[in-house]
């Protein structure tokens, strides 16, 4: 079992894993293959910066604690392939830092910050970059609100806009034991791999827009929470499923919400 002997910080959501057969485990989920570059956030400890270093060509990690830098140059002095970048990932220039490095297949691997699980997502998603596989550890409710399907309660705006791009895939649980400090909740592994039969799309921030103005209000119906919208012209697609401004937008498919958007932005 890892011993860290550093301070953790509560504002960065920082609990370590200390099994690194669990790590090894999270690495192996991501199939990583020959001339690949991993973008890891929130190395901490690095005790899975290591196991990426091992298998992939380079491995770019963000960390947004300075005071980490001592510990993580000492647990990584021997991995020439590491580079870790002391910012804050949601501020940082993705494009810009990946064109440094030369790679057939990217990959995200990251046990990241539970408080910022959906913004680092979106910052994926929105960045352009195609990812051969993201492989993350998030909370097992927030795992469970990834991976659902229409009709579940949990299911909501970041499920839609995750499984237009993704398969996404929960790989398996893990206890909070398994961390130090032990966090209020248990964790699951949950990983992404692109669509290659991504339906055709007008316009993804007008998708985007209208799928989050969907969900404004979940107990709301469509008709109450697009308002500013062509109802006539979403009644229309609707009624090609059965379906009227009477529905709530955790009743639709994602191909629904690709249909409205598309007929809205004709």
């Amino acid at each position: 079992m890892e011993k860290y002997d550093v301070k953790f910080k509560k504002k960065f959501g920082q609990n370590f894993l200390k099994d690194v057969n669990i790590v090894k485990k999270i690495v192996n989920c991501a199939n990583i293959e020959d001339n690949s570059l991993v973008i890891e956030v929130g190395p901490g400890g690095a005790i899975m910066t290591r196991e990426l270093s091992k298998v992939a060509t380079n491995v770019l990690a963000y960390e947004i604690d300075t005071e980490l830098e001592e510990e993580l140059s000492k647990r990584l002095y021997d991995c020439d392939n590491v580079d870790v970048v002391f910012q804050d990932f949601l501020l940082s220039n993705l494009i810009d830092d990946v064109a440094d490095y030369s790679y057939k297949h990217l990959y995200f691997v990251s046990n990241v910050p539970y408080y910022i699980t959906t913004p680092i997502l979106m910052k994926l998603i929105e960045s352009g970059l195609k990812f051969e596989k993201i492989v993350m550890m998030v909370q097992k409710e927030v795992g469970d609100r990834f991976s659902t399907q229409s009709g579940n309660k949990e299911y909501g705006s970041i499920t839609v806009l995750l499984n237009y791009f993704y398969n996404v895939k929960k790989e398996f649980f893990v206890s909070r034991k398994q961390f130090v400090p032990e966090p209020n909740v248990d964790s699951v592994i949950i990983s992404f791999s692109e669509k290659e039969d991504k339906l055709p799309l007008n316009d993804f921030k007008f998708f985007e827009k209208l799928v989050r103005d969907s969900f404004q209000y979940k107990r709301k119906t469509l008709r109450n929470n697009l308002k500013g919208y062509n109802l006539e012209i979403i009644e229309n697609v609707l009624s090609n499923y059965d379906l009227d401004l009477t529905v709530r937008a955790e009743a639709l498919d994602v191909e629904i919400f690709v249909e409205m958007a598309n007929a809205l932005k004709k």
